[in-house]
C-alpha cells in the first residue's frame, strides 16, 4: 500500500524542516533526494507557494514527487509582480497583464480549470484578473473579454 504525504511549499525553495521533514522522517525515505527533487521540479515557480504530493512505498522506499500548480491568482500576481490582490478590485487597479500572459497562465492551469479549450480557459483566468483587481491589455477585463468574443485575440489561441 503506498503512503501519501501532501504539502504546500515555497517554489524551488523547499527545505528539510517543516512540513517536509517531520512527515518524511518516519517513512524512512532519503530527505535530501526528495527535497532536492521537489525544488528542481518546483524552481518555475519561485516567489509562489506550490502544493506538492509525494507517494512512498514502504517496503522499496521509492518515492514519486507529483507537482501541482499554484492558484490562478498567485500566477497573476506573480506575472504582475504584486505582493496580493486589491482590496477593491472594482476601484483599485494592481497591475496590467497581456492577452499573452494570460494564455500563458492558462496553459499551466490546462487541466486544473473548467473550459473546454485554451480560448475559453482563458477567459476564465481573465475572469480571476478581474476578481483581484488587474487590468488586461491596459482595459477593464469585461471589455477584454467581449473582444476575445469577437476574435480579436484568436491568433493567441493558436
Amino acid at each position: 500500500m503506498l503512503e501519501t504525504i501532501e504539502a504546500l511549499v515555497d517554489g524551488g525553495k523547499a527545505t528539510a524542516g517543516a512540513p517536509l521533514g517531520p512527515a518524511l522522517g518516519p517513512k524512512g525515505v532519503n530527505i535530501i533526494q526528495v527535497i532536492n527533487m521537489i525544488n528542481n521540479k518546483t524552481k518555475q515557480f519561485q516567489g509562489m507557494k506550490v502544493p506538492v504530493k509525494i507517494i512512498i512505498d514502504p517496503k522499496t522506499k521509492d518515492f514519486e514527487v507529483e507537482v501541482g500548480t499554484p492558484p490562478a491568482s498567485s500566477l497573476i500576481l506573480h506575472e504582475v509582480k504584486a505582493e496580493k490582490g486589491s482590496g477593491a478590485p472594482s476601484k483599485t487597479k494592481i497591475g496590467n497583464i497581456t492577452v499573452d500572459q494570460v494564455v500563458k497562465i492558462a496553459k499551466m492551469k490546462f487541466d486544473t480549470i473548467l473550459g473546454r479549450d485554451l480560448k475559453r480557459k482563458t477567459k476564465e483566468i481573465i475572469g480571476t484578473c478581474a476578481s483581484i483587481g488587474v487590468t488586461v491589455e491596459g482595459k477593464a477585463p469585461k471589455q477584454v473579454l467581449k473582444e476575445i468574443d469577437e476574435g480579436k485575440f484568436d491568433s493567441s489561441f493558436v
